[in-house]
Formats: structure tokens, sequence, C-alpha cells
């Protein structure tokens, strides 16, 4: 058991949104309390779960993990999250609310405070909410506080509203709502290297099964690599315009660069939806449709 009291944050943090946030600074802002900051969450599949599949999650687990840490180090507060623990859903859904604080909360966490959304749910059929967990609190020893939630234009910001802008190319709302812009963080993969015999080279990165895939089209991004930024166009989907089937990738030329990033874990940030995809008549066709969106890119 951990011997230090800890607040932890309590959620599925799809996304780590803006409301996730305010959740996620509740258990940061502890460590000058003498509280280790702490996160329990649970994998993207998830969301699968959650939304009987009609839902693709927003970030991998790999994506998320390395998202809340950075989070909690770039804080202010002091060291950031001592610990990030994401557990599958499958492993905790037969435990009843009670069982979750007493062996999760309490023994397994050591929870000083618990910091929730108020609309945070959990125990068998998701049965229990922020009462019930105060109630628990009260039993076992901790405390709960609850986020306020954060609204943008009247609406409250939520992974849901998210994922609504992503699937139809509202890329510029959906930064807002996450508090910075939508990204992959992925290793680049081999393509068909079409985009070599046009002189456009670009880097493949596949989506994971389940996850959520922006509107089709092309996007003005930002890449970094080796920690320096490049303008770039990326394209969402499926190259209409080049006989075959496949799945949904994105698919980013690099403006200014040339090197081998094969294998390479890249982070691609997007911002401003710029077309739909499209198939043209011709590779030629495509390679005259690529440079008009290069220096639309470069003029941003």
């Amino acid at each position: 058991m951990i011997n230090k009291k800890r607040a932890v944050a309590l959620g599925l943090f799809d996304g780590i949104h803006l409301g996730h946030r305010a959740v996620l600074d509740l258990a940061l802002v502890q460590e000058k309390n003498g509280l280790q900051p702490a996160v329990f969450t649970f994998n993207p599949m998830a969301v699968l779960r959650k939304s009987s599949g009609k839902d693709g999650y927003i970030y991998t687990h790999v994506h998320k993990f390395k998202t809340l840490w950075k989070y909690g180090r770039y804080k202010e507060y002091g060291f950031g999250f001592y610990d990030i623990n994401s557990v599958h859903f499958e492993e905790l859904c037969g435990m009843s609310g009670e069982e979750f604080a007493e062996d999760i909360l309490v023994k397994e966490m050591n929870a000083g405070i618990v910091c929730c959304g108020n609309n945070f749910r959990f125990g068998k059929n998701v049965s229990c909410g922020v009462e019930e967990l105060k109630s628990f609190g009260e039993k076992y020893g901790f405390e709960v506080q609850i986020a306020e939630p954060v609204k943008i234009d009247g609406i409250t910001v939520s992974s849901g509203e998210i994922r609504r802008c992503l699937v139809n190319g509202e890329i510029e709302r959906a930064n807002t709502l996450l508090g910075e812009p939508y990204n992959i963080y992925t290793t680049v993969v081999h393509g068909n290297e079409i985009g070599r015999t046009i002189n456009f080279p670009t880097i493949n990165q596949n989506y994971s099964k389940g996850q959520l895939i922006l509107k089709y089209g092309v996007y003005f991004t930002t890449t970094y690599i080796d920690d320096i930024k490049y303008k770039s166009i990326t394209n969402i989907g499926v190259k209409p315009t080049i006989a075959g089937k496949r799945t949904p990738l994105a698919e980013t030329h690099v403006l200014d660069f040339s090197g081998d990033l094969y294998n390479k874990n890249i982070r691609v940030d997007f911002n401003k939806f710029i077309r739909p995809e499209m198939k043209f008549s011709s590779v030629e066709e495509l390679r005259k449709q690529i440079s008009a969106d290069i220096a639309v890119v470069r003029e941003i």
C-alpha cells in the first residue's frame, strides 16, 4: 500500500479536454497540502463499451498516458502526477460502488481526496454517482471534490461534443474545447510511396482499432520532428484516386523537410480543415491539387 495520502483524479479522460483538466487541477493543487496527485482512469476501449460501439475513442492508451503525464509536469503546482493508473473496464465492472471505494480508492490508491466531474458514474451497472461517492468518503475517510462543468459559448465541454466536431471537420472548435490542438502521435509506417513519385513524399500513420477518425479531407497541420516545428498538410482518408481498397490513415507531407522518419513516433497537430478528400481523374490532377493545397498552407 502507498504510504503517503493521495489526491486522486477519477475519470475516463478521453481527449483530456478543458473539463477534464478542471478535475486534474483539483488533484494537482493538493500537492501544496502534502498529498501526492494521482490519476485513476480506464483504458480507452471503455468508450466503445460505454457507447455500445457507437463512439470511437479520441486518443489511444499510450497517447492519453503521455498527455496526462505531460499535463501534470507542465503545471505550476509541483512535481505533477506521481502515478497514473489505467485499467481495463472489465477488471472493475463487476464491483459494487462500495467495493470500488474501499478496494480501489482506499486500499490501492490511499486516497485522502478524490476529484471528479459532476457526472462521474461507477459501480456495477454504473449504479453510483457523486452523492454515493461522498457517502463512501464519509465512511472510509476521504474527501470528495467536484469540478464545476466548463462551458464555452454556453455549451458544456464534453468528449461527446468534441467527437461531433472532429467527425464534422470542425477542428478549430475541437481544439478550443480540448485546450490544445487535436493531434496524432504514433509510429510512421511504410505506405505505397505514391507521394514520392509525384514529388510529395509523405509520412503515414495508422489509426488504432476503435479509434475515432477525423472527417476525411486535407488539413493544415504542424509536425514536430526532433522538437522542431514544421508546417505540413495531412490527408485523412483512403486515397480514392489510387486503385484498391484500404483502411483510413493519416498521410502527411512535411514542408521544407527531407529525411527518413520510418518507425519513429511523430506528433502531428491539426490546425485547420482545408478541403474534403476528393477522387481525381489522374495522378497528375492529384499532384496539381496538392501543389494548390501547399500554397494555401504557406499563406496561413
